[in-house]
């Protein structure tokens, strides 16, 4: 069933979001996916088998970004580089990359580099 879009934007992003989750949808490894807004950046990684949330780093999580501004793409890099921190907690190497119907540039791209160099793989 197709849900009635507000606006042409929107309905776009839906539609690259489906693609995207059809791609990844089965994936054996655990899923990063993020979510960006215009003020934050949200990544969770989530296991495959069950759908719960293994782990989750965003810009709002205390210790990540201390000061400045949330919404740019060096804040984008600290929520990679956390997010690959508590991958490594956890015992996840390996990941498949979900996002989430976002263009792969800018932020996005910066907190993936920012977590490939940190240590996961994907």
């Amino acid at each position: 069933m197709h849900r009635k879009s507000r606006n042409e934007k929107s309905r776009r992003w839906r539609a690259r979001r489906s693609r995207t989750a059809k791609a990844t949808r089965g994936a054996r490894s655990p899923l990063v996916t993020i979510y960006r807004s215009s003020k934050h950046i949200y990544a969770q990684i989530i296991d495959p088998t069950d759908g719960r949330t293994i782990g989750a780093v965003s810009t709002r999580t205390k210790g990540v970004v201390s000061d400045g501004a949330t919404g740019n793409v060096e804040a984008a890099r600290k929520v990679g580089a956390a997010l690959a921190t508590l991958a490594k907690e956890k015992q996840i190497g390996r990941v498949v990359f979900n996002r989430n119907g976002f263009l792969y540039h800018g932020r996005v791209k910066a907190l993936a580099e920012a977590a490939r160099e940190a240590g996961l793989e994907f």
